[in-house]
């Protein structure tokens, strides 16, 4: 049992517990535990003497605080855990509703545009990270959780274990992105930071994975370094590889098996950002008959 365990009270104990039964990761606990402790602070007493209409004026209270429509679903779905599995009581959240989420298009850089970030990135293992991020699509997340035995250059894959959603699944590994996986190997390895079957990319102690908010200080600093204006994160990459891909005639639905993407419609958003497929049709008003 942990400290935090030890500490909880009981109504927070069973909240625990009822998250620990339904293996929940324990991001997604800390998130729902947080939840409930900011309404509870909102309210001034316990959370389980809440009304129906306290659960109301609280929705009202985030969206007039300007809470972002993803944070204020997040929240709903953390409160629905607790009062219909934690206190089972469903009808507390008859008022809460869940908000249109609006779809933003996806920040997307050309192949130039990428070539330039990775050559600036400040170091081999950044290079190397973001070439990964990008030549297999994956996510900040599962970059810094490969290790040296998920890289399988017989099978030409990398093994994504316990990716979004707690699914296993395979990327592409292309013969360039093997080449710049062997060259940081053999360096990392030359200098003692990787740890036989250890991290691909470790900290800066090589028990410890390099971490995402590293990874997304390193692509920051690569950007302002390449002159790249555009709003750039780690996701960006994933979006351009995505994109790209699309561009090159890749069948959509195999573009949707290397994101690990379990719907398509996900998947299909990249159509609208891939603008080589734009260029490919004539406008109507270039085949009106001349006059």
């Amino acid at each position: 049992m942990t400290s935090l365990q030890a500490n909880a009270s009981p109504l927070r104990q069973r909240m625990i517990d009822d998250m620990r039964m339904r293996q929940l990761s324990p991001k997604t606990q800390d998130t729902y535990l947080r939840i409930v402790r900011e309404f509870a602070r909102f309210l001034g007493r316990s959370p389980d003497t809440a009304t129906v209409e306290d659960l109301r004026r609280y929705q009202l209270h985030l969206v007039d605080h300007g809470t972002s429509p993803v944070s204020l679903n997040h929240a709903i779905t953390g409160l629905k855990f607790f009062f219909e599995v934690t206190l089972d009581r469903p009808e507390l959240m008859v008022r809460m509703q869940p908000v249109r989420v609006p779809r933003i298009l996806p920040v997307v850089l050309s192949p130039d545009e990428v070539r330039r970030l990775i050559e600036a990135a400040g170091n081999l293992k950044h290079q190397t990270a973001l070439s990964v991020a990008y030549g297999a699509g994956l996510r900040a997340s599962e970059v810094v959780a490969l290790k040296v035995g998920d890289v399988d250059s017989q099978r030409m894959t990398l093994r994504i274990e316990q990716g979004k959603g707690r699914r296993d699944r395979y990327a592409m590994l292309s013969p360039v992105l093997l080449e710049r996986l062997r060259v940081w190997w053999h360096v990392a390895r030359a200098q003692g930071k990787m740890l036989d079957g250890g991290w691909v990319f470790p900290g800066l102690d090589p028990v410890d994975p390099l971490s995402t908010r590293q990874l997304n200080r390193a692509i920051h600093a690569a950007a302002e370094a390449a002159h790249i204006d555009k709003r750039v994160s780690m996701h960006t990459l994933r979006h351009s590889f995505a994109t790209h891909l699309l561009e090159q005639k890749v069948d959509i639905r195999v573009i949707q098996v290397l994101l690990g993407h379990v719907k398509l419609e996900n998947t299909a958003l990249y159509v609208q950002v891939a603008t080589d497929l734009l260029h490919e049709v004539t406008s109507p008003l270039d085949r009106l008959p001349p006059e």
